[in-house]
């Protein structure tokens, strides 16, 4: 992946916001989507952002916990742990622009893809804590995480990208779709559409 510069254009714009009302910005897609290297980039061009999807390590938490990876009985324990983090960390900030790796919507497609059906915490929260902008990424054809390897059939990652979009539709947003290309593109993609200098622009 190449390493986005910081540009002292994007930096002043994202100093001048640091003073202003919050503006939310999420980044998310199914697995295998290249999320991993987006956020990488974002952090590398000195975009505040979150640094960690909550959902992986919660996740592995309860695997190391079963001994197994986890089923449908065991999801709504683990969903609204996820839930929590998320709503942490959208409540944690006051001001500026901030980017988001998934948001609160994300749980509606996880849950539909394991056949339940929303929880009221999470259609409490889609309702309360609402994100500026909704950043879709298309599928890649390359794993990001061990733990994809749960999604290894393509039918089961194509699936799970259509339930996550269809979980943003049903909770009111417009996503913006962001084509297949390298992390330094799609990163300057989303901030022209957000009309911020673009990072590869350099310094």
């Amino acid at each position: 992946m190449t390493v986005t510069s910081i540009n002292p254009g994007l930096s002043s714009v994202l100093a001048a916001a640091a003073a202003g009302p919050p503006r939310r910005y999420v980044i998310t897609g199914g697995p295998s989507s290249g999320k991993d290297d987006l956020i990488a980039a974002v952090h590398a061009a000195g975009i505040p952002c979150m640094v960690d999807e909550p959902g992986r390590e919660i996740y592995r938490k309860h695997r190391a916990r079963l001994g197994r990876h986890l089923l449908k009985q065991d999801r709504r324990e683990y969903s609204l742990e996820v839930l929590e983090a998320f709503i942490a960390e959208y409540t944690g900030h006051s001001h500026g622009v901030r980017f988001y790796n998934r948001g609160i919507p994300d749980g509606y497609g996880w849950e539909g893809f394991f056949g339940l059906k929303p929880t009221p915490e999470l259609e409490e929260a889609t309702a309360r804590h609402r994100y500026d902008q909704v950043f879709v990424l298309d599928p890649l054809d390359t794993f990001e995480d061990p733990d994809d390897i749960v999604w290894a059939k393509d039918r089961e990652i194509r699936r799970v990208h259509e339930l996550v979009v269809q979980g943003y539709y049903d909770a009111g947003y417009q996503p913006v779709f962001v084509a297949a290309d390298s992390a330094a593109a799609r990163l300057d993609f989303i901030c022209a559409n957000l009309r911020l200098p673009k990072p590869g622009r350099g310094a």
